[in-house]
């Protein structure tokens, strides 16, 4: 049966010093080499924790993220297919911010989900077929919930977690639209190690509705995967790109590129890559930091009664599918 591979990763935040370092570098520096492995995947989608804008007028909070419009080059080099919106960011820099995102997204043929400029853009799903096999992907968050859109306001698609009756339709609308259904959410609290059990409730029910990957971000930080019905909870795929400042010990630098293979009937594989970011850059972690990154995330999912395998530089997950 054929298969295709969907890249995954966690939070994107081209901003701030990021933005400042990319004039003198190529647009695919921040990509380091773990580029090649977007460029063998069928699919990749990440999420974008930064507004695409030259807006000057921030909103008030403690951190305001933006990128030179320019630089969605760098989010071509890396075959980036699809980008969550639904985040804290998103509008940082008010409406006009999140338009200029939008028209920049639009204009780079990169579909986006997750925002928009009323509420129905923001719910619209985003629906692409590879190799006959056809994949649909929402967008939601339950930060800021003053950012809500509505049917003649842009904004962002709010759901908070444990209110299943707010995405149901989206779901149940797409599900017999599309082959496999990726949920990416953008949950829960920073530099947290594990999820608590209304996320894990939360969780098993997208599922149970029609969710076959559940893609979550926001720790920061990466958590534990579960297999529930042979599908796939990724709880937290941690951050990919940014500039932040590195905690010592929980390690927010540390992350993976997460690559689901799937067919017409659900997943089949997930393989993890452990990754770092280090000068505003993301690589391929190797030695004593890789070990530690794969078996740090080994203990996590055996909590959770997932068991990994070593193969090679990464870590691999066979999902048992009866056909």
């Amino acid at each position: 049966m054929e298969t295709i591979t969907i890249g995954l990763t966690g939070d994107v935040m081209t901003g701030r010093l990021v933005n400042d370092h990319l004039p003198r570098v190529s647009p695919e520096y921040i990509w380091g080499d773990i580029l090649s492995e977007f460029l063998k995947t069928d699919l990749n989608i990440i999420n974008l924790e930064t507004a695409l804008t030259l807006c000057e007028t921030p909103v008030p909070k403690v951190f305001n993220f933006k990128t030179d419009p320019k630089y969605v080059q760098s989010l071509k080099r890396a075959s980036i297919d699809a980008v969550n919106l639904a985040n804290n960011h998103v509008l940082d820099f008010t409406g006009k911010g999140l338009f200029d995102t939008l028209d920049t997204l639009d204009e780079a043929h990169i579909l986006h989900t997750g925002a928009g400029r009323n509420l129905a853009e923001a719910k619209r799903p985003i629906i692409i077929e590879k190799k006959g096999i056809r994949t649909g992907i929402l967008g939601c968050t339950d930060n800021e919930p003053g950012w809500i859109a509505s049917h003649d306001h842009c904004g962002i698609r709010y759901v908070e977690v444990g209110d299943i009756a707010a995405i149901r339709e989206d779901i149940l609308t797409l599900r017999p639209r599309v082959d496999i259904l990726v949920l990416s959410m953008h949950w829960g609290p920073n530099m947290r190690e594990r999820p608590n059990n209304l996320h894990k409730d939360f969780a098993r029910q997208l599922l149970d509705l029609g969710v076959d990957i559940l893609h979550g971000h926001s720790a920061h930080i990466f958590q534990g995967v579960e297999v529930y019905k042979n599908k796939l909870i990724l709880y937290d795929t941690g951050d990919f790109i940014d500039d932040y400042h590195v905690d010592p010990v929980l390690r927010n630098d540390r992350s993976f590129f997460f690559k689901v293979t799937v067919d017409k009937k659900g997943v089949r594989e997930l393989s993890m890559i452990p990754t770092l970011i280090s000068h505003f850059q993301v690589n391929k972690s190797t030695g004593n930091e890789a070990m530690e990154t794969m078996e740090r995330m080994r203990q996590l999912c055996k909590e959770m009664n997932t068991s990994l395998q070593f193969v090679d530089d990464q870590l691999i997950l066979r999902l048992p599918l009866d056909y």
